[in-house]
């Protein structure tokens, strides 16, 4: 009786294990889309609007809720700027609109372009809150040493649940500058925006 050759027995392991390995592959790249559609479905992704929110008419003031309203800045490790949030927290009646600011320096000898990508905690709450002007729409240009004020608009819907008090809006800003558009020109500096509540 003729023994089967070290191929010819290792070859049905060798084609489970292929297909193990292109399965893998396959499941890391649906885990993102897989990831982000399951957040959106239990509302714990932390994303916010990425257009501009419009205010419904009539829309009451809860004042009989206060939720604290904490901002946080962080940037990525290739951007030479100083990001930072006007106010560092802010007590918010839902339905209330807040104007408040994030201020920006390009401490570089070069023009840069940055871009904000926001998030909320807790990820729950982060359907109730509506941003109406952001600087994180668009891209920032700033020139070498310039500074900026850029304006941050925004309200919390009434309905948000009783468990919720606190919400901390971040911003993670990153050096789009090799990936911006052609800008006509760069900004000297934001548009002032005036204090729309204190500390």
């Amino acid at each position: 009786m003729t023994q089967p050759t070290s191929g010819t027995s290792n070859r049905p392991l060798t084609v489970k294990l292929l297909l193990a390995v292109v399965l893998m592959f396959g499941f890391g790249f649906a885990l993102v889309p897989l990831y982000d559609v399951m957040c959106q479905q239990l509302g714990i992704n932390g994303k916010t609007n990425e257009v501009a929110a419009i205010q419904p008419q009539g829309m009451q003031i809860d004042e009989s809720r206060t939720i604290r309203v904490e901002f946080m800045a962080h940037i990525s490790h290739n951007m030479p700027w100083r990001f930072a949030p006007k106010l560092t927290h802010i007590d918010v009646h839902p339905g209330q609109v807040i104007q408040t600011a994030y201020l920006a320096d390009n401490l570089s000898s070069s023009d840069l372009v940055g871009q904000a990508v926001p998030s909320v905690s807790p990820g729950q709450g982060a359907t109730y809150f509506n941003k109406i002007e952001c600087f994180c729409f668009s891209q920032q240009p700033l020139m070498a040493k310039a500074h900026a004020e850029m304006p941050l608009i925004f309200y919390i819907e009434p309905d948000i649940p009783d468990t919720i008090h606190t919400l901390t809006l971040s911003y993670t800003l990153y050096n789009m500058t090799d990936k911006a558009a052609p800008q006509p020109a760069l900004a000297k500096a934001g548009t002032a925006v005036s204090q729309g509540a204190t500390q």
